[in-house]
């Protein structure tokens, strides 16, 4: 397979999702990733304005110092992004020290764009080879949303408005691209099947994604929920929670204005949240980001030693825990009863308890109800 020659496979997957307003009963879009990688240390930080640039709040590597590759953010523009590795539409030579490069794509697009449109030009436009293979994610204060599956020349796009339940999910592989090649089929069945009843009732809200999608050992080849299976030792495969899981995000909008021309930063700063869960996604504790200079909770920010974040820290030392097996293949198994447990003590329970709280304060805060 031409696109698992360049890079590795366990590398960067991840599972996404565009949510339309009208399927969240917020009336507000949702954009959200739930990032797989092998660097497993993130942070989260506020970019200001500046020569002509928008500002914007992202998620980076902890290594990253100078905020170069931005994993998924928005802008006081009201534009959003984040994306996906794919491994089935790359259709050329262009060699791996010249790819990987969707980082620093994202970081241009917080920068310059306000709408969906403004991204299908960036990409237009774009230096040839691009050095992706992406499904990228966006939305903006139109509520516009879509997947743009993108390799170095070209991409196909996916309109939110044309998904018939209002709900898009992307993983590892591209839809346009070479047929049973890529990653994530089982992960994608996943969240499809978790997410379905929430579609249904109009009711898919960040909380869902954060708090359910990314906290479920559901196996859809298996059609088997592990999560309450009561089983102690569980393999770590094709769950949407994985061991090299690093964040839950899940971006949400504002109500769907008629022109970006009304948009101001203030008003995003306000109207859109980030709801941000650092580390391991299953004992993740939530925070709400806003994009301005003091949007962004100390705990996320890289105060720590190599840019290392408190929560991200946090959440990895619990993770630690949930993978004790050190010998051999060891962090393939998964200790369940440290998530949940019958006495409701677990990792998982402790943290949608706090998170749910979370949630409700920072919602009455942006509604004034």
């Amino acid at each position: 397979m031409v696109a698992a020659a360049f890079m590795p496979v366990a590398a960067f997957p991840c599972t996404s999702a565009i949510v339309s307003a009208d399927a969240n009963p917020s009336g507000r879009p949702i954009l959200w990733k739930h990032r797989d990688t092998s660097t497993i240390d993130n942070k989260v930080e506020y970019v200001a304005p500046a020569k002509g640039n928008f500002g914007y709040v992202a998620l980076f590597n902890a290594a990253d110092k100078e905020l170069k590759e931005a994993w998924m953010g928005m802008n006081d523009a009201g534009f959003a992004v984040m994306n996906t590795a794919s491994y089935n539409i790359k259709d050329d030579k262009v060699p791996a020290k010249k790819m990987d490069r969707e980082g620093i794509l994202m970081t241009k697009a917080l920068q310059t764009c306000r709408t969906v449109e403004d991204f299908a030009h960036l990409l237009d436009t774009y230096p040839r080879p691009m050095g992706v293979e992406a499904n990228f994610g966006v939305i903006d204060a139109t509520g516009a949303g879509a997947f743009f599956e993108t390799n170095n020349h070209s991409y196909v796009r996916y309109n939110l408005s044309d998904a018939t339940d209002g709900v898009l999910v992307r993983t590892n592989y591209s839809h346009s691209g070479r047929p049973n090649e890529g990653y994530g089929f089982v992960r994608e069945a996943n969240a499809n099947c978790i997410l379905q009843p929430y579609i249904d009732e109009k009711s898919v809200t960040p909380e869902v994604l954060t708090e359910v999608v990314s906290r479920t050992f559901y196996h859809d080849l298996k059609k088997k929920d592990y999560t309450s299976a009561g089983e102690r030792w569980v393999i770590d495969q094709d769950f949407i929670p994985r061991y090299k899981s690093t964040a839950t995000i899940a971006i949400e909008g504002c109500h769907p204005v008629e022109s970006v021309d009304s948009v101001t930063p203030g008003m995003i700063g306000k109207e859109y949240i980030m709801w941000t869960g650092l580390g391991y996604p299953p004992v993740a504790e939530i925070r709400a980001v806003r994009c301005a200079a003091d949007g962004v909770d100390k705990d996320l920010q890289g105060s720590l030693p190599d840019g290392h974040s408190p929560l991200g820290d946090e959440a990895r030392r619990k993770r630690d825990e949930v993978f004790p097996l050190k010998a051999g293949n060891g962090d393939k198994y998964i200790d369940i009863t440290k998530l949940y447990n019958e006495e409701g003590t677990g990792y998982a329970q402790q943290a949608i308890s706090r998170n749910r709280q979370t949630y409700r304060n920072e919602t009455l805060n942006r509604d004034g109800k």
